[in-house]
């Protein structure tokens, strides 16, 4: 058995690097948002009605993640409701994250963690959906209120549920007499409304913004800010923060990632007792967020998307040579066989290699076989120490 108080006690005396890590967290909202200005403006004009007790228009918010769309629109209505306390208007704003499964992995979870919100308990499951929707309006609508729904990766949502469920929400409205309810819809995607109902699409996207990613210098500014928030002073060496603002640029702008691997490399650097956090601190949490990444995006996939992974890990393992969809099909079919599920079609398989592709986890390159079709080159896309941990990751997830 490791004695650890002498390690503890050790941790407590060396000097912190840290001044209030929670600046550095995805959820904190800043007193001052850097280059957003256009859009803290555009946001609070479709919403200032809300203050006159008028509804505002639904917003949609485009852009990649990282780009601020959460942290502005929170900004915002956190202002609204300051506002609204000091001279006791009857507004609620509710955020919910729709990639949470517990909140949104069907239409009844979404309502019935809404009902828990507003303080009413509702059974995770076991009524009709119907039924769900007429106990939470009926609680709802006691009283004349506003309410702002914040609904963040909303693409989610509907990826799981289906559009039906906003078009519901937008119908809302017409059932209740106290209360009227507008929708901030928050999106990574963005094409996700090409493929939504023209019903939902028409009532629901009445204002729709879209964020722009942020440069390398803009990630600068964003982590200069915090970090003086964030950290003791004299913390950061030289090139820390230009490094993290590069690899974040090279993110698609991701301010959110920026901000992450700032906060790791501290984390590591407290690990090893130093003072200081530098360049190669930087190196190690990239490494250490990919890793937990990957081991992330694997662990949530369906079951079809971790048999196919696990088949190409197989199949890389016994190979030098590249590596053929119809060559990953075989032991596929075999894995199945051993789980107890009905395997797809070889084309279908070819469809979830490339959504492996797309995850970053494989790099799958589209080959012409002439009269014979097309077939995809497979290489594995991920640092060799972490394959262990994902086979392991399958395997439990697949009961092999």
């Amino acid at each position: 058995m490791v004695e650890l108080t002498k390690f503890f006690n050790g941790y407590l005396e060396q000097e912190p690097l840290f001044k209030n890590k929670k600046v550095l967290q995805s959820n904190y909202t800043p007193e001052n948002i850097s280059h957003r200005d256009e859009q803290v403006k555009n946001i609070a004009g479709i919403l200032a009605p809300v203050l006159r007790m008028e509804k505002p228009s639904n917003l949609f918010l485009y852009g990649k993640t990282g780009s601020g769309k959460t942290v502005v629109s929170k900004y915002v209505t956190s202002q609204i409701l300051a506002i609204a306390r000091e001279k006791n208007l009857p507004i609620e704003i509710i955020y919910l994250n729709c990639k949470l499964k517990r909140v949104a992995d069907t239409e009844y979870r979404l309502i019935s963690q809404l009902a828990k919100e507003f303080g009413l308990d509702i059974p995770p499951t076991g009524l009709p959906t119907d039924e769900v929707y007429k106990i939470f309006l009926k609680h709802i609508d006691h009283d004349k209120k506003l309410i702002i729904l914040i609904l963040d990766e909303i693409d989610q949502l509907i990826k799981k549920a289906g559009d039906e469920i906003l078009y519901n929400l937008t119908r809302i409205n017409f059932e209740l007499k106290n209360v009227e309810l507008s929708v901030i819809g928050i999106s990574n995607d963005l094409l996700f409304m090409d493929n939504i109902d023209p019903r939902v699409k028409s009532s629901l996207s009445e204002e729709e913004m879209v964020f722009p990613p942020y440069n390398a210098l803009q990630i600068q500014d964003i982590l200069r800010d915090r970090s003086k928030a964030a950290f003791i002073e004299g913390t950061l060496s030289d090139g820390v923060i230009e490094k993290c603002a590069a690899y974040a640029a090279r993110e698609h702008g991701d301010a959110r990632r920026a901000l992450e691997l700032l906060r790791v490399a501290g984390e590591v650097a407290e690990r090893r007792t130093k003072q200081i956090i530098n360049v190669e601190d930087i190196d190690e949490a990239e490494e250490k967020i990919e890793k937990d990444r990957v081991l992330d995006a694997v662990h949530t996939q369906p079951k079809q998307f971790q048999l196919t992974l696990l088949s190409i890990l197989d199949v890389a393992d016994k190979t030098e040579d590249p590596i053929f969809t119809s060559d990953i099909y075989e032991v596929y079919k075999e894995l199945c066989v051993k789980v107890g599920l009905k395997p797809l079609t070889q084309r279908r398989v070819s469809d979830i290699i490339a959504e492996l592709d797309m995850l970053g986890i494989i790099n799958a390159r589209v080959i012409s076989k002439g009269r014979y079709g097309r077939t995809r080159e497979i290489k594995l896309g991920l640092p060799s120490s972490t394959i262990p941990n994902i086979r392991t990751t399958l395997k439990e997830g697949l009961n092999l």
